[in-house]
C-alpha cells in the first residue's frame, strides 16, 4: 500500500525523438588532383580549420609560378606604355605629333593596365588553387569513413572525401501534438529544461534546452516539430539514434500523487482501493489529472494521507477485509482476508 501525498511533480510531455548533429558537412576537393596525403584516421575528432587532406601542389604552385611572371612582364609594358603617353601627351601640345597618335598611344597604355589587372587577378586564382590543394576541415566534429585513399585522383566539386558530423553539441529533433502548442509558447520563455533516455530504458543519458518550435503545425499529423539541443560531453547521445524524450513545462509544488499502479480503470472510470479505520477497503472514483512518471496526479477522489492499495486488486471488491503486513513507509504489503 502507499499513501496519497502531497509533493512537487513536474509538468512534462513524452515524445519520440531522432538525435542529429548540429551540423553536417560533406567534404570536397575544390581542385582536381592526385591525393597525396590522408591526414586524419577515420572517426576521428577534428577541430576546425585542421588539415585533412593534401593533394599534390605541384601543378598549381607552377601554374601560380607561371601567372606571377605574366604579370611581372605586363606590369613592366604597361609601366612603359603609361611614360609614353605621357611623353606624348607633351609633345601633341606642342603640336609634334598628332592627336591620333596621342591617342594610340593613351589606348596602348589603358590596354596594357587592363592586362595587368586580368594578370593580378590570374595571380589571386592560382594562390587560391594552391591554398585549396590543402583540405582543412571546415567546421569542428567526428569524421566518418574516409571515401578516398592516397593515391586515388580526386574531381573538383565531384568526389566526397569525407562526412563530418558536430556532435558538441547535440541536437534531438522530436514532435509533440498541437494541443500542447500554446503551453509551450506560453513557458518558452524559460529555458525549458529537455531529457532524454535511450529506447530502451528510462534512465535519464542527457539533459539539454529547447532551442528550437517549428513555424507551422504539421496538417498531415497535427504535431508540431521541436529540437532541443545538448552538450553532449560524453558522447552518451549518436545521430540517427531514437530516443525518449521528456519536455519539462513547469513543476507543480503541490501536486496530490498516488503511485500509478493503485490507479484502476472499470465500467464506471477510474478508481482506486482506499484503506478503512476497520481493517476494510473501498473502491473509491477518481479524476486522474495526469501521469508523471511513476506516480498519476489526482484532481479528486482521495485526500492527503488516505492509504490506497498498489498491488492485489484484482482479487479485491467494495468492502473486502484485508490485513495489512509487513508495514513499510512509503509501500506496505496486503492480504486480502477471505
Amino acid at each position: 500500500m502507499a499513501r496519497a501525498e502531497r509533493r512537487p511533480v513536474p509538468f512534462e510531455i513524452p515524445a519520440n525523438g531522432a538525435v542529429e548533429p548540429l551540423q553536417t558537412v560533406a567534404v570536397q576537393s575544390q581542385v582536381t588532383g592526385v591525393l597525396l596525403q590522408v591526414a586524419f584516421r577515420e572517426g576521428d575528432e577534428v577541430a576546425a580549420g585542421q588539415v585533412l587532406f593534401q593533394i599534390d601542389p605541384r601543378p598549381f604552385q607552377a601554374a601560380l609560378e607561371q601567372a606571377r611572371a605574366l604579370l611581372a612582364r605586363d606590369l613592366a609594358q604597361a609601366q612603359n606604355a603609361e611614360a609614353e603617353a605621357e611623353r606624348y601627351a607633351q609633345l601633341v601640345q606642342q603640336d609634334y605629333v598628332t592627336k591620333q597618335e596621342y591617342d594610340e598611344k593613351r589606348a596602348a597604355a589603358e590596354a596594357l593596365k587592363a592586362t595587368v589587372q586580368a594578370d593580378s587577378a590570374a595571380v589571386a586564382n592560382a594562390a587560391l588553387n594552391l591554398a585549396w590543394a590543402t583540405i582543412r576541415a571546415p567546421i569542428p566534429g567526428r569524421t566518418g569513413r574516409l571515401l578516398v585513399r592516397a593515391g586515388n585522383l580526386v574531381r573538383a566539386n565531384s568526389d566526397q572525401l569525407v562526412v563530418i558530423n558536430q556532435i558538441h553539441p547535440i541536437l534531438v529533433r522530436f514532435a509533440v501534438p498541437e494541443s500542447y502548442l500554446p503551453l509551450i509558447q506560453r513557458y518558452r520563455r524559460q529555458r525549458l529544461p529537455v531529457f532524454v533516455s535511450p529506447a530502451q530504458t528510462d534512465s535519464v543519458s542527457g539533459e539539454g534546452v529547447l532551442t528550437f518550435v517549428d513555424n507551422s503545425v504539421d496538417t498531415t499529423t497535427g504535431t508540431v516539430l521541436l529540437k532541443a539541443q545538448f552538450p553532449n560531453r560524453d558522447n552518451a547521445l549518436w545521430p540517427g539514434e531514437f530516443v525518449n524524450v521528456r519536455l519539462r513545462l513547469y513543476v507543480e509544488d503541490s501536486a496530490l500523487v498516488v503511485p500509478a499502479q493503485a490507479v484502476m480503470s472499470g465500467q464506471q472510470g477510474t478508481y482506486v482501493f482506499v484503506l478503512n479505520a476497520d481493517g476494510t477497503v473501498r473502491s473509491q472514483p477518481v479524476t486522474v489529472a495526469r501521469g508523471a512518471g511513476a506516480y498519476a496526479v489526482i484532481a479528486s477522489g482521495v485526500r492527503p494521507g488516505d492509504e490506497v492499495v498498489t498491488d492485489g486488486q484484482l482479487r479485491l471488491v467494495n468492502g473486502a477485509s484485508v490485513e495489512v503486513k509487513g508495514v513499510t513507509e512509503p509501500a506496505r504489503e496486503l492480504e486480502v482476508n477471505k
